[in-house]
């Protein structure tokens, strides 16, 4: 899918259409272009990017790598970002990512992702509605953009607060293996967003402290908020790992201990038990000569010798507090 916003600064007019408003882009140095693009054949697409926009090959290359680290880069004076963003169906429960490569210079703005993108879509339609957007410049539409992916990031971390603590008085309260489950999937996510949040906060620190991207000094303090923002994000992401991870560790020390004490319970009915069945075991043999098998009380004296052992065990448990 090929969508574009073709913007004339002489008018102020916003005209939304396919391939075919690049045409008329080629032809007018005046005009500003938006094109964004998902899941089209990779010849047809480096084809338009490489012949219509003059890109470099290699920034086309690792554009179109299906796994490639966040990166920032640029090639004359075209800046190319790639960023790693949430997909459509993510949610607390599942975080899935895309990746979304920004090709921006004066005059246009390309964007390129595999799968649907909500942050592009957002922006796309804000844009569409209001040319102002477009008509601030391509840098400052392409930082709109970088904003809402880092906003999604937000969005999750914050919702998933709420769960997080909800886990830790189930934990404490009614621990079943279902939580630690959920625990473990909590983690792995929270491992691999803050790998990404840590290469893009890495990311936009270079583009706030570099001078080579010739960037507009008015844009200086959007990208110090998707900064800040990212920072935020990338701290909530490794304090939410840590708060999983110290969760999971005492779901498992309450486990331990609840296996403890009835391991204990065991030990105590086993030690009671051993010397009573030792005596029992004695006295049911059917040997002829065994002389306590005559006494006339010798079956009470011998239930009060059980009895006798197995108080003064109960009290020896009691005295080291295991029962």
């Amino acid at each position: 899918m090929i969508r574009v916003q073709l913007f004339d600064p002489k008018t102020n007019c916003l005209q939304l259409g396919g391939a075919e408003l690049i045409e008329r882009w080629l032809l007018d140095t005046t005009l500003k272009i938006w094109v964004d693009l998902q899941d089209i054949p990779l010849e047809e697409e480096s084809h338009l990017l490489k012949d219509c926009f003059g890109l470099h090959p290699l920034a086309i290359e690792d554009a179109q790598r299906p796994r490639h680290p966040p990166k920032l880069e640029r090639f004359d004076d075209v800046i190319f970002v790639l960023l790693k963003g949430l997909d459509a169906q993510s949610d607390i429960m599942n975080c899935g990512t895309i990746q979304i490569s920004i090709f921006v210079a004066n005059r246009f703005l390309i964007t390129r992702h595999s799968n649907e993108s909500l942050s592009t879509n957002k922006l796309w339609d804000i844009a569409a509605a209001d040319s102002r957007l477009i008509q601030k410049g391509t840098h400052s539409l392409a930082l709109d953009l970088a904003r809402l992916v880092v906003d999604r990031y937000l969005d999750i971390l914050l919702n998933l607060e709420p769960r997080l603590e909800e886990l830790e008085d189930e934990i404490q309260t009614k621990p079943k293996d279902t939580l630690l489950h959920e625990l473990s999937d909590y983690r792995t996510r929270l491992k691999k967003m803050r790998r990404y949040l840590t290469y893009q906060v890495q990311l936009f620190q270079e583009l706030k402290s570099g001078t080579d991207y010739a960037i507009d000094q008015s844009l200086t303090h959007d990208i110090v908020d998707i900064y800040e923002r990212l920072e935020r994000a990338s701290s909530l992401a490794n304090l939410y790992y840590e708060l999983a991870s110290d969760l999971m560790d005492s779901y498992i020390s309450l486990a331990s201990h609840h296996l403890n004490n009835i391991m204990k319970i065991l030990t105590v009915v086993t030690v009671i038990f051993v010397p009573l069945t030792f005596m029992a075991g004695i006295y049911g043999m059917n040997f002829e000569h065994m002389p306590e098998l005559h006494y006339q009380n010798g079956y009470y004296f011998l239930l009060g010798s059980m009895a006798f052992v197995a108080v003064i065990l109960l009290f020896i448990f009691r005295k080291v507090r295991w029962i």
